[in-house]
């Protein structure tokens, strides 16, 4: 630790002489207005969360807390309502959980599914990212967790995971298929273990395994070895065919929980081919979703979000090991009540208060189905009269001792403090989460996070508006770009500015726009290319050749499998070392017991998630969030004739992300476009000036964002009506 501290301090030393030696277009703060107030009043006290959950949790003989794609956000979202606690909240709730499970005498177990960094700039303003969150992070004592592709994109970064991160949780940390190039014995080697097998503090015996997707995009300072590989490796056949008395096995991963880039199936089927009715609970990761899976009659799985949104609950019971010492149906709590069974089932359906998905979704909780039902709309649900588990069904099959009970609880202090406020008789604060609160608040004074470049006077978001809209993230950025791409050298030369809507990863909320949120936008660091004096006649077809192509980075048959509701960001490894999107909220005052129960009666936008086990997962009912498609591309025109016209040529400006592969090749269906190729364009601005620079420069000059400056508005969040 005191080495990862020293290697914290060094890198937020790095930062500081990065950003004094950049050119003077880098965005990096220099002078500008440090927003102290709004760091303050956001972070301890910010808007919070209107209402939350009114159901308590149950609970059974193992439980289990999940986060999941956390990507640096441990601030929390501090401008929106849902998901305002930060990680000094999370350290509370989650040491007064253990007491809870300790008084019902029961197991609670803590898991995180990886990628701990990329997408906020409390984890990215410094070199290399995570330097200074990583250590924030470690305060929470998970019991089992794993690796992520974004610790594997850059060899700093791989490295730093093995020689600090993962020595710090020891066998805790499990990489089943993923090995690290250890720089003092020059082989690579398993970051913490392959498998875990280990006894809970109530007898229950667990095999353990942390499988990540079959990820390609990994530096050389890395090995994942596929899925379908790593089952036929002695060790894991060993660790299947034990001696040692196994209760259940736990399948940990940065792995989708299902679709056809998911490795689970696999890994599921080596064990069911061991151990064919072994309990099996998977905990995924990576598509940023709320989603639970059954696999199989003593088999499912749970995938909680994303950027600190999210904490995934999972409890179970009718587990038989004399081994096992506690409690079999805890008393004053509710108990699990759903059942697994040996069925295929259907992907989930989900929106949220951001920006997500691939597809909209065909069924979410608001929309029900048509005629007045008198049963659950979705026949996943076991109420339903079509679903398997109901009494009127035909074909009920068999089904194990097995129950199940899933939550997705939205991060914030009102959901925490609901759920951990029978666990004690003082206030929810810890004396150790205000400790992490306040080294937060440090760390982003320290990083300078908190420097204001401007007041953004409404929220833009990325999908649930149409394109085009007057709220649209991409109506905002057209006019950035118009703005301020420019070379000065061709600035009364007609040019379109493309940029594929794949370079913005969250929706922006009004109120302060900060150097933090630069990176929560669009952390991708793309440059600027061009192709000169390009005749007007091919120009012009350019976008929408570029739109009726394929999706731009997106896996197209991923998408076919996961219907969520709202845009789900993911690009390909090429982007910048980055891949999935996000979702925005505001944190809650300090409060003790007793403010929780007093709650406003109007839904606030959120999560409306379906899946396998129904349409009651979501701990905190929510309205729902309209969903629009957005185009591959947009793009800006500037110094176009003044009377109209059209002109004869124009610079055609791109990002380099989409040169070679889409720009050049939409170019070649185009009559006219034909003899282009990569040799045709070059720097339209010095490569000293990135893709995530622009917005901020907009901030700087735009009248409208300098007009409240420093005591920015703030607003609601996506989805709430303009006011």
């Amino acid at each position: 630790m005191m080495v990862q501290h020293l290697f914290q301090s060094l890198a937020v030393a790095a930062l500081a002489v990065t950003q004094a030696t950049a050119c003077d277009e880098c965005y990096g703060p220099t002078d500008f207005v440090t927003h102290e107030r709004i760091v303050r009043r956001m972070q301890p006290d910010a808007q919070g969360a209107a209402y939350g959950p009114t159901r308590e949790l149950e609970w059974g003989q193992i439980n289990f807390l999940q986060t999941t794609d956390t990507h640096g956000w441990l601030e929390g979202h501090l401008k929106e309502q849902n998901y305002g606690a930060d990680w000094g909240d999370f350290v509370s709730f989650t040491r007064h959980m253990k007491a809870k499970a300790t008084e019902l005498n029961v197991d609670l177990l803590l898991i995180d599914t990886g990628d701990l960094h990329d997408g906020n700039g409390l984890s990215d303003a410094t070199s290399p990212n995570g330097a200074a969150s990583n250590p924030i992070f470690e305060n929470i004592p998970y019991d089992v967790l794993t690796i992520g592709n974004h610790e594997l994109y850059v060899s700093d970064i791989a490295y730093e995971t093995f020689a600090d991160f993962s020595m710090y949780y020891g066998d805790r940390y499990v990489t089943s298929n993923v090995q690290i190039f250890n720089q003092n014995t020059n082989k690579y080697e398993y970051a913490g273990s392959k498998y875990r097998y280990f006894t809970t503090d109530h007898g229950i015996r667990i095999m353990a395994f942390g499988v990540l997707f079959d990820f390609t995009g990994n530096s050389n300072a890395s090995i994942v070895t596929p899925a379908a590989d790593m089952v036929k490796e002695e060790w894991f056949l060993n660790a299947l065919n034990t001696n040692l008395t196994i209760d259940m096995f736990l399948v940990i991963g940065h792995n989708a929980i299902q679709g056809s880039t998911s490795t689970t199936a696999t890994v599921l089927d080596a064990i069911r081919a061991v151990h064919p009715d072994k309990l099996i609970q998977v905990f995924g990761g990576h598509t940023h979703i709320r989603d639970a899976v059954i696999y199989d009659h003593a088999a499912v799985g749970i995938e909680s979000g994303r950027y600190c949104e999210t904490v995934g609950w999972m409890a179970i019971s009718g587990l038989e090991s004399k081994n096992y010492f506690g409690a079999k149906l805890p008393e004053g709590v509710p108990h699990p009540t759903k059942s697994a069974y040996d069925i295929p089932k259907t992907t989930s359906t989900t929106t949220a208060t951001a920006t997500t998905s691939p597809k909209p979704s065909t069924t979410t909780a608001s929309q029900g189905v048509k005629g007045a039902s008198v049963h659950p709309p979705h026949p996943d649900h076991p109420d339903h009269p079509d679903h398997p588990d109901h009494p009127a069904h035909p074909h009920r099959p068999e089904i194990s001792n097995y129950r199940f009970s899933r939550r997705y609880l939205d991060w914030n202090r009102l959901t925490f403090a609901f759920h951990a406020e029978n666990s004690q008789d003082k206030p929810f604060d810890l004396r150790s989460g205000i400790d992490v609160t306040n080294h937060i608040t440090e760390t982003r004074k320290k990083l300078n996070v908190t420097s204001l470049y401007g007041c953004a006077p409404q929220t833009w978001c990325m999908s649930c508006l149409p394109f085009g809209s007057p709220g649209n993230i991409y109506t905002l950025l057209t006019k950035a770009l118009e703005t301020v791409i420019v070379n000065p050298d061709r600035s009364t030369i007609p040019r379109i500015i493309i940029a594929n809507t794949g370079s913005v990863r969250f929706d922006l909320v009004q109120g302060p726009f900060t150097y933090d949120d630069s990176f929560i936008v669009s952390p991708f660091t793309n440059t600027f290319k061009y192709i000169p004096d390009m005749p007007w006649s091919v120009a012009s077809l350019l976008l929408d050749a570029l739109n009726n192509g394929a999706y731009q980075k997106r896996n197209e048959e991923r998408e076919a499998n996961m219907d969520l509701g709202f845009q789900f960001p993911t690009r390909d490894n090429t982007e910048a070392c980055l891949d999935p999107g996000t979702v925005s909220p505001g944190l809650l005052k300090r409060s003790t017991r007793g403010i929780v129960r007093r709650q406003s009666s109007t839904l606030t936008p959120g999560y409306n998630t379906t899946d396998d086990f129904g349409n009651d997962g979501d701990d905190t009912k929510h309205s729902e969030i309209p969903y629009f498609r957005q185009p591959n591309d947009f793009q800006a025109n500037a110094s176009f004739p003044a009377d109209g016209s059209a002109p004869d040529t124009v610079d055609v400006v791109f990002l380099d992300f989409i040169g070679a592969s889409y720009i050049i090749p939409a170019l070649q269906k185009i009559p006219g476009g034909e003899k282009y190729t990569k040799a045709d364009y070059r720097d339209y601005l010095p490569t000293t000036f990135l893709s995530n620079q622009y917005l901020p420069k907009y901030a700087k000059i735009a009248p409208d964002w300098q007009k409240d400056m420093p005591n920015c508005p703030v607003g609601k969040g996506v989805g709430f009506a303009k006011h």
